[in-house]
């Protein structure tokens, strides 16, 4: 049970952008906010349950936070992590349902 509730936690949202919407279609790849001590393995289960379909590939990178200005105070974004996750063939996600 709790192994389950865990990896609920592990994905935050999906990243919807232009670059992730043309891999959705051409690569089976989707691009989710994960939690910053994720990992491939994590998000991979976390996926999986639920959405429930089955992971090929996964990549995770970190995105480093820029440096924003503020009216005269200088500022910084939180640094985050994203992750590629390739679907196996014949498995899709729709964000529009969800």
């Amino acid at each position: 049970m709790s192994v389950e509730f865990n990896l609920s936690n592990i994905i935050k949202a999906p990243v919807i952008s232009e670059k992730g919407s043309l891999a959705a279609e051409n690569e089976n790849r989707f691009v989710f906010k994960v939690a910053n001590e994720a990992t491939k393995l994590q998000v991979k289960k976390s996926v999986e349950l639920m959405f429930d379909v089955e992971v090929e590939k996964v990549q995770i990178l970190n995105v480093k936070g820029k440096a924003k200005r503020f009216g005269r105070f200088m500022g910084k974004r939180s640094d985050w992590k994203k992750a590629y996750v390739k679907l196996k063939e014949g498995h899709d996600i729709d964000f529009s349902a969800a």
